[in-house]
């Protein structure tokens, strides 16, 4: 069956005119071809409010990398880092609207859907394996952020040796974290739900962020001066080389740390996979409405990102190290807070990178069955025994799930939403030639790029055993 378009003379097909409908705002509402699998519309109404959205999609943006973005403004200079983070977040936004534009044609808000529309059922098998894979990694990095510095917090403030009591082993503290915090809020049915700790997750680094701003203040230039008031609680941990001792701001510099830091920072803006799953239970759902959710997400990213970075640097200048925290004196009380509440953000953001997770598997297992509520607690159950697993027996996790990330994110940022575009755009709409296609061609091939710098960087690294700047 073809349907007219006032706008066109002839006949449009089904997903043609989806396409138009969707750039007017609307999800398409006509019935599917004779032949065609009924569109995938969700079994119940979004009741998720913008606030709320917007909360889940900024805590699933923001990743542990904040904590290194001071020194990657280190290695490029102010002006030029603001400005590449400001491309980064318009690419981001702009991977978003395709995705977006994508869904509304055939009426799926499902990333795996997309893929089988795009690819057929290789492309769905695709797509959930690059999202459980590149979640499970950050799932992993968080709880080594967890496991790594919640017992030296906890020890600082009883002031104990965190070797010493067995309340304080890394190993027993990510399991009780897991059970205690993660499990119920993985357990919710809705993503909608975490709205409320996500907004709590961001409070937590908003506090991060006045901190750096007020320490900024409070040091004046700790680089110039005796380092008593900003050593650890090894003095010679503090690092003396390359101290930029007049505390004078670069405004761009070009070094070789800085081919290290412009992969990971273009990954800053990570968040693809949660998209979908908040567009779905977004209220009054339209793809204006969740463009405008995700600008305003990535609106704040970059302002938290810029300010961090740029408070971060103009404290320490070129000592500035990679885990920006470790500069500060370990005894200020502020700082513990600090790390404290760090932590706590770090682990209200598990359960929403673990829907998507759990989402893509049921695509992928259980594509036609209805929900069960023992099926969507198994699979939290089973994802965050793996994950724990690995973090306590596989010492070397984090290297592995560091490929696995080079390849994951640009596929997701990059990528797919380009091939998506490319194969569900109707070219009676968009002509394979049209300037929107070489533009979603162009954006693809900079994806692969991005995998293959950041590949080769990563490899180099091993092979002079120098340590990667941690990221998303």
């Amino acid at each position: 069956m073809e349907l007219q378009d006032p706008k066109m003379n002839g006949a449009l097909p089904a997903d043609a005119l989806g396409y138009r409908q969707e750039r007017e705002g609307f999800l398409p509402s006509h019935p599917p071809a004779p032949g065609r699998k009924p569109i995938e519309f969700m079994d119940f109404e979004g009741k998720t409010s913008f606030g709320m959205s917007v909360f889940n999609l900024s805590n699933a943006i923001m990743g542990s990398g904040i904590l290194g973005l001071a020194y990657a403004m280190a290695h490029t200079g102010v002006l030029f880092f603001l400005a590449l983070l400001l491309c980064i977040a318009f690419l981001s936004s702009y991977s978003i609207h395709l995705l977006l534009t994508c869904a509304g044609v055939v009426g799926i808000r499902a990333y795996e859907q997309l893929g089988q529309r795009a690819l057929g059922p290789a492309g769905k098998v695709v797509v959930a394996a690059v999202i459980c894979l590149h979640n499970v990694g950050a799932m992993s990095s968080y709880l080594f952020i967890i496991k790594s510095e919640l017992p030296l917090v906890i020890g600082t403030f009883l002031d104990m040796d965190p070797e010493g009591g067995w309340f304080l082993k890394g190993n027993l503290l990510i399991i009780i974290v897991s059970v205690l915090i993660i499990l119920p809020l993985a357990l919710m049915r809705h993503l909608g739900y975490l709205g409320y700790t996500s907004g709590l997750s961001l409070t937590c680094m908003l506090f991060f962020l006045i901190s750096v701003i007020y320490k900024k203040f409070q040091l004046g230039c700790p680089v110039g001066l005796n380092e008593t008031e900003v050593e650890s609680k090894n003095p010679t941990a503090f690092p003396i080389q390359g101290l930029n001792r007049s505390c004078e701001a670069h405004m761009f510099t070009v070094d070789s740390q800085m081919f290290y830091t412009v992969p990971i920072m273009a990954f800053a803006f990570v968040c693809h996979p949660e998209v979908l799953p908040i567009y779905t239970e977004l209220c009054r759902p339209s793809k204006h409405r969740m463009q405008a959710v995700a600008n305003v997400s990535i609106g704040a990213m970059f302002c938290m990102y810029g300010l961090t970075a740029t408070f971060g640097y103009l404290t320490f200048y070129n000592s500035v190290e990679a885990e920006m925290l470790h500069m500060y004196s370990q005894q200020d009380l502020l700082i513990l807070c600090v790390r404290l509440a760090v932590l706590l953000a770090v682990t209200l953001t598990v359960p929403v990178v673990l829907f998507p997770i759990r989402r893509a598997l049921q695509q992928l297992f259980f594509p036609s069955r209805d929900f069960s509520w023992p099926r969507h607690v198994a699979i939290a159950l089973i994802l965050l025994v793996l994950v724990n697993v690995l973090v306590i027996c596989v010492p070397t996790i984090r290297d592995i799930f560091g490929v696995i990330g080079s390849t994951s994110a640009p596929s997701l940022i990059f990528i797919l939403p380009s091939i998506f575009y490319l194969r569900i755009v109707p070219t009676e709409v968009e002509p394979l030639y049209s300037w929107p296609k070489i533009q979603a061609l162009c954006f693809g091939l900079l994806g692969v790029l991005f995998m293959a710098i950041s590949l080769g960087f990563m490899f180099a690294n091993w092979a002079t055993g120098q340590s990667p700047v941690s990221g998303h």
